[in-house]
């Protein structure tokens, strides 16, 4: 489970319940969205309720804008460089901001991503897919992939526009590839990366039931976005930022 990086705004007095094995789970949904039964999730997508500016104060993403990050996975040195482009991609009627996205893992180039993000009227940020590729023992797989509205898939929430604690939610869906979850821990965490010491993180849980072995905990700092990354379960990795340019 990677970053995708990365997860929320509420349309009050809509409350849509999963089941599938995953209990009860409370999902907001654009202005205007409809459409989600007790056995299927099943977001209804507006292309109207959405724009390419994202401004949600935990997950701003300005073009021009790169974030890097440093850490460690598996005992190596991991170097992780998330540039916000001014490339656009339509899915599902919805113009979304492309953000490249690329790993290396000793020193080599492990992962190529580009991701595909929008954001709705209440400030909702939604995860409408990614174009993946990894790269291990001279082999290229792209079995990361999934673009919403194709071969089932359908847009998840990388961070809602008034997150609370204890909510729970779809990062992205693709039943049996791409079925990333979210939870919100809490709002009030003090957080310290190499790029500088945050008051008042958001702290969220991730995890995926395709692999019931890893849990992730992810921070967020307002103004800034994703700051830091840790495994707590499966694997040791941490991800913290380090520094973060804007180009225009």
């Amino acid at each position: 489970m990677r970053r995708k990086a990365l997860l929320l705004g509420v349309l009050a007095g809509a409350v849509l319940v999963l089941a599938a094995g995953l209990g009860s789970i409370a999902l907001g949904m654009p202005g205007g969205a409809t459409g989600m039964t007790q056995q299927a999730y099943a977001p209804h997508i507006n292309s109207s309720d959405f724009t390419t500016k994202i401004d949600n104060k935990y997950f701003p993403l300005k073009p021009g804008t790169t974030f890097v990050y440093r850490g460690n996975s598996g005992g190596n040195a991991e170097r992780d460089v998330m540039t916000v482009t001014h490339s656009t991609k339509q899915i599902m009627g919805v113009k979304c901001v492309v953000v490249d996205d690329r790993v290396w893992a000793g020193g080599k180039l492990t992962e190529k991503t580009f991701d595909y993000y929008a954001q709705d009227k209440k400030g909702t940020v939604w995860y409408f897919g990614e174009d993946s590729k990894e790269y291990k023992n001279g082999k290229v797989s792209t079995a990361g992939s999934w673009e919403a509205g194709k071969a089932g898939a359908k847009p998840g929430i990388i961070m809602q526009a008034h997150p609370k604690v204890g909510q729970t939610y779809r990062q992205e869906y693709r039943k049996g590839s791409a079925e990333d979850m979210a939870k919100v821990l809490v709002l009030n965490s003090s957080t310290k990366v190499p790029y500088g010491s945050f008051d008042h993180s958001l702290v969220t849980k991730e995890w995926s039931p395709l692999e019931p072995g890893v849990v992730e905990h992810k921070s967020y700092a307002a103004g800034v976005g994703d700051i830091k990354e840790v495994t707590v379960k499966g694997q040791s990795e941490t991800l913290g930022l380090v520094k973060v340019e804007h180009t225009g």
